[in-house]
């Protein structure tokens, strides 16, 4: 297969997985949300997103409904940028139109495109499996089979720790992973696996299925013993700008993580939402949440941080 020599990534895991490949000198352009490796970030920027990602989770929520009830994509490609930059590989998604650049948006940039068009392989994994099939099919595209059969290697011995190391523990605490706030939804697609390969009872969400509306009645009748909040896009401060809506319900403070401080902000931004290599950082970040006392908290204060459990009332 011919190696690919210009690549641009349109999605944020598939520029880390280019990256882990040792191909980041091969990137010449990326979406306005790739951002890791930081050196990604001096690359030219090729699209921009239609909706004000600095408005409050229920004002986006309201954005992105209006978007698609007028069957517009949530999204700009800048065609003539792309152009430029003469890409032989594009690298995008069909897993979410709402949580990045999708397939039927590249069709649409390339449609009038004249001349040799470039390679399009597009992402939609939904389990864990999938993510690795996906990192094998860009180590292909790249002609760099060889790499891809070592960096899945590593990746899956890392999940192999963690699910050993997890399986001694005599109690699986129920989990509730919540990816939006207003309105709530809860997690799906690969963190329910994940959640349960580290040790937990998952409560909300399917593995291999999207991520599900959710109401505070079923969150009261499961009462879950950990809460962990991961909002798609949001870093730990910005989901810390978001909670005061929510611990202020009445009925927060009722439910059994709050009282015992096992509420824990995660930077879904950056981890949970990629699918990506560091999404085994992710169920290493599970891992120590859910069993403190099996793995050490090496991304606390990086990558996760604890709620303090409310003062008892005087």
């Amino acid at each position: 297969m011919f190696k690919k020599h210009r690549v641009i990534s349109l999605l944020p895991s598939c520029t880390e997985i280019v990256c882990a490949l040792g191909e980041g000198d091969k990137l010449v352009g990326r979406s306005h949300e790739c951002d890791y490796p930081p050196s990604v970030r001096r690359l030219p920027v090729c699209t921009e997103a239609k909706v004000n990602s600095a408005a409050s989770s229920g004002e986006i929520d309201q954005q992105v409904k209006s978007l698609l009830e007028n069957a517009l994509s949530l999204y700009r490609v800048d065609v003539e940028k792309l152009k430029a930059l003469k890409p032989d590989l594009i690298l995008t998604q069909a897993q979410c139109e709402v949580c990045a650049v999708s397939l039927s948006d590249v069709e649409r940039a390339l449609g009038e495109w004249v001349g040799s068009k470039p390679q399009v392989i597009s992402l939609s994994p939904q389990r864990l499996a999938q993510v690795w099939d996906d990192i094998r099919r860009v180590a292909e595209a790249l002609g760099l089979e060889d790499n891809g059969k070592s960096v899945l290697k590593e990746l899956k011995n890392r999940c192999v720790d963690v699910i050993e190391k997890a399986c001694p523990a005599g109690h699986r605490p129920s989990v509730a992973c919540i990816e939006w706030l207003d309105p709530l939804m809860a997690a799906g697609n690969w963190v329910p696996e994940m959640v349960e390969l580290a040790g937990g009872l998952n409560l909300f969400g399917e593995p291999g299925k999207h991520s599900p509306w959710l109401n505070w009645e079923a969150v009261q009748e499961h009462d879950p013993e950990i809460i962990i909040v991961m909002p798609c896009g949001f870093d730990i401060a910005r989901t810390l700008r978001e909670l005061p809506a929510v611990v202020q319900r009445p009925d927060w403070a009722k439910l059994r993580a709050v009282r015992n401080g096992h509420v824990h902000i995660v930077d879904g931004n950056q981890y949970f939402n990629r699918p990506g290599p560091r999404l085994v950082d992710s169920l290493e970040i599970l891992a120590e949440i859910i069993h403190p006392n099996l793995f050490p908290a090496k991304y606390e204060g990086k990558a996760w941080e604890r709620l303090p459990a409310p003062k008892p009332e005087a």
